[in-house]
């Protein structure tokens, strides 16, 4: 009876042990294929990051998606840090392995040593993906001297180093990374999405009608004879058949896209609107010009105080947070593009240009160093230093407008001859083989 009893015993005791070395197996298992990606931030506002969890969800592996509410400014940034370190570690303790922790830079601080502390824990690879530098972030705040921005470049020159892989934006911050903190990372350019197109005719007037019930700026200027017709700013339906077509002496739709944050300064492209709007009335041949102004962030309420005083007679401005599907459709219409992102670190670049080029929108930027690895200065856009520049740029661009021979026509033919890699091309042929032999 003793030797059953035993035996029962041994046998319960073996099945116990090979179910938690299967339970374990299973668990490294499904943790291979598992990734866990971080952004201490608004996920909306990083389209990078979503685009790599679309990606490795294509690739068969899945995919947790952790964003974090960066909390309210009146706390101190030690307590600040405190919480987010709790709450951050939390979070990934309770998630099932994963193989990897991807993880957004900036912001980096506490997420770099709270991310390797778990990868630690649970054998996962900590993959930072540096579209800026968090230091020179605050530094635009604070003064590149301010005891908080050097702890924090301090910080993330210490814990950068403890990857197993860094992915950086250009080949400028790749070459700084290796120089100054002797981290070796791959350039992985931004690409736009397959959704970054030109948009179609018809659905150019359906969006300038949409958006005409909110902002004046699309409405019709005139009324059509048949009052059947359809008609915006810029386009027309015709009742009986349903074709639309551009309107004759329609104005120029200029689109720019921001944060609204400190390291884009709009007072530019302020001041070159009314060098252009004096053209108009010193006689010109210019088109009127609508500016839409997409986004929303701290200094949106600041800038939107300045242009409510401006009096313009042939511009206007209107600055609407679009609907997501609505984004690349806007991009798509317009005739040009305008960035005012001047990096703080002088080594990313804008992704909002990405997209502009995705639609086959030319642009013209603000100078700044590593600019050149995407803007093309006379071939797929133009740069420019200062308001004075910008105001001359829009004045050559839109002489003779919509003149098909024009300057802005070749910039836009040069984007379609270039046929430009998207992002999940891009994505299959640089960050899964690395992340496969990490």
């Amino acid at each position: 009876m003793a030797v059953s009893y035993v035996a029962v015993v041994a046998v319960a005791v073996s099945l116990l042990l090979l179910l938690l070395v299967s339970w374990k197996r299973w668990r490294q298992g499904r943790a291979k294929w598992h990734v866990i990606i971080v952004v201490l931030g608004d996920v909306g506002r990083s389209p990078r990051m979503q685009y790599h969890a679309l990606s490795f969800l294509k690739s068969g592996f899945s995919v947790t998606l952790l964003g974090f509410c960066i909390g309210p400014y009146i706390f101190q940034y030690g307590v600040k840090v405190v919480f987010q370190s709790v709450h951050l570690l939390w979070k990934l303790i309770c998630r099932e392995p994963a193989a990897y922790i991807f993880l957004q830079n900036p912001p980096g601080l506490p997420a770099i040593a709270v991310c390797w502390f778990v990868g630690c824990l649970c054998g996962s690879k900590l993959v930072i993906d540096w579209h800026n530098y968090g230091y020179s972030i605050m530094g635009l705040v604070h003064g590149p001297s301010h005891g908080l921005v050097v702890l924090a470049k301090w910080y993330e020159k210490l814990c950068g180093r403890l990857s197993h892989l860094n992915l950086c934006v250009t080949n400028s911050m790749r070459e700084d990374l290796a120089e100054n903190w002797g981290i070796k990372a791959v350039t992985v350019y931004d690409k736009p999405a397959s959704f970054f197109k030109e948009t179609p005719l018809d659905l150019q007037h359906q969006l300038f009608m949409k958006l005409g019930c909110t902002y004046s700026a699309f409405k019709a200027r005139s009324e059509p004879v048949d009052p059947a017709t359809e008609r915006s700013a810029f386009t027309e339906r015709d009742a009986q058949s349903g074709l639309v077509t551009h309107l004759r002496g329609r104005p120029a739709l200029l689109v720019s896209s921001t944060s609204w944050t400190e390291d884009e300064d709009f007072s530019i492209l302020l001041a070159a609107l009314e060098k252009f709007e004096q053209l108009i009335l010193d006689g010109e041949s210019l088109p009127s010009l609508v500016c839409v102004i997409t986004g929303k962030g701290p200094l949106k309420e600041y800038y939107s105080g300045l242009i409510s005083q401006k009096c313009f007679q042939h511009i206007q401005v209107c600055t609407p947070w679009l609907e997501a599907e609505d984004y690349p459709l806007l991009l798509g219409s317009a005739d040009l593009g305008v960035c005012l992102h001047k990096s703080s670190s002088g080594l990313d670049l804008p992704m909002k240009v990405v997209d502009m080029f995705g639609c086959c929108l030319p642009v013209c930027a603000v100078s700044f160093r590593c600019l050149h690895e995407l803007v093309k200065h006379e071939e797929n856009g133009l740069v420019f230093k200062d308001s004075e520049e910008l105001a001359a740029q829009l004045q050559m661009l839109f002489s003779k407008f919509p003149d098909p021979a024009g300057k802005l026509s070749q910039f836009r033919k040069n984007l379609r001859e270039s046929e430009q890699l998207r992002w999940d091309e891009s994505w299959k042929q640089t960050v899964l083989p690395l992340v496969m032999e990490t």
